[in-house]
């Protein structure tokens, strides 16, 4: 089966399964374990940051940052079908007691002007805008990559206006390859960065929480109030620690898959309004003689699995699992529909 329904779907190889099982372990919740402390040293190294916090899941460390970074009461502006909006369960409201200010975005993506026509004003009858939530890559967007410049402008604005600036950067290693930037770029603009190990870098468990000191031991305490604190966590987190220092650079071919997959997609009729594709997420519209899941169903009968993500628009996400052969395969598919 050739499954492309999302990244997450990756296995650690042989390599990362054997650092796992060579892991030396300690109580991580004591601050003991060595190879999570070691996991933690190194990505807040690599972003130019001061600490980091490893948490079982994106959906905690952006919950976790969102909790820390505002009071109940405030308003978090962030783009329409942002992933903290859209896939984390209302935890904006449930975990922090906050309202979400959307914005309407091009592929997911804000700009500066929008996010300062979004502040509200010092009103008492309006919630007060604390933090600016942006998401690099855009799953929603299709795998969009924001432009630094415009990350750099909307930092402008926050400071002007006292707001903090979060990133979900679940899939903030596509963007950085595919736009040859540095994580480094990004720990100097960010008060807060969320990572994740478990989607294109293929560790089994985990991401990771970005920021100072301060806010790191912070972030600590709440991720114990949601239960994240864990035990011999170095078991996993060698996983998460063999991605970043082996599996970046390969996010090349994950985006060089993705390219030829739409290229074979846009000769079908029946596909259209394709959003442009900057990574490893192909995003189209499926009209004619197939709904999006009739073409999911057709795929599937060929062991094939996409996702449909409206009644219209299918979804492909390519990732370290899929190799050169299988892309061959489902080109070759694709060209007898």
């Amino acid at each position: 089966m050739i499954d492309y329904r999302s990244d997450t779907v990756t296995r650690p190889g042989k390599e990362m399964r054997e650092a796992m099982l060579s892991a030396k372990v300690g109580d991580d919740v004591f601050e003991e374990d060595p190879t999570v402390n070691e996991l933690q040293e190194y990505a807040a190294s690599l972003f130019g940051m001061e600490s980091a916090l490893y948490c079982p899941s994106g959906t905690m460390t952006n919950q976790i940052a969102i909790k820390a970074h505002t009071r109940p009461g405030d308003e978090v502006v962030c783009e329409a079908q942002s992933h903290i909006y859209v896939y984390e369960g209302g935890g904006i409201a449930f975990n922090s007691g906050c309202q979400a200010k959307l914005i309407p975005g091009y592929h997911g993506r804000i700009t500066a002007d929008q996010v300062l026509n979004a502040i509200n004003p010092d009103d008492i009858h309006k919630p007060r805008t604390r933090l600016v939530g942006l998401e690099n890559t855009s799953n929603r967007g299709g795998g969009s990559c924001y432009d630094f410049n415009e990350i750099v402008a909307i930092k402008e604005v926050c400071l002007k206006n006292g707001l903090a600036l979060h990133l979900d950067g679940a899939r903030l290693f596509n963007a950085i390859i595919a736009k040859g930037e540095t994580p480094s770029d990004y720990g100097r603009v960010f008060d807060s960065i969320s990572i994740c190990l478990s989607k294109g870098l293929g560790a089994p468990v985990g991401s990771l929480l970005l920021g100072n000191k301060d806010f790191i031991n912070y972030a600590r305490r709440i991720r114990k109030v949601f239960g994240g604190g864990m035990r011999q966590a170095g078991i996993i987190a060698a996983g998460g620690l063999y991605a970043l220092k082996h599996n970046i650079e390969r996010l090349k071919e994950d985006h060089h898959h993705a390219q030829l997959i739409a290229e074979a997609l846009l000769q079908k009729s029946f596909i259209s309004n394709m959003f442009p594709v900057e990574t490893n997420i192909l995003i189209f519209e499926v009209n004619g003689k197939y709904s999006a899941k009739s073409l999911a169903d057709a795929l599937l009968k060929n062991n094939i699995r996409v996702i449909p993500i409206s009644p219209t628009q299918i979804r492909i996400v390519t990732h370290l699992d899929i190799t050169p052969k299988d892309v061959d395969k489902t080109i070759h598919i694709i060209n007898t529909l």
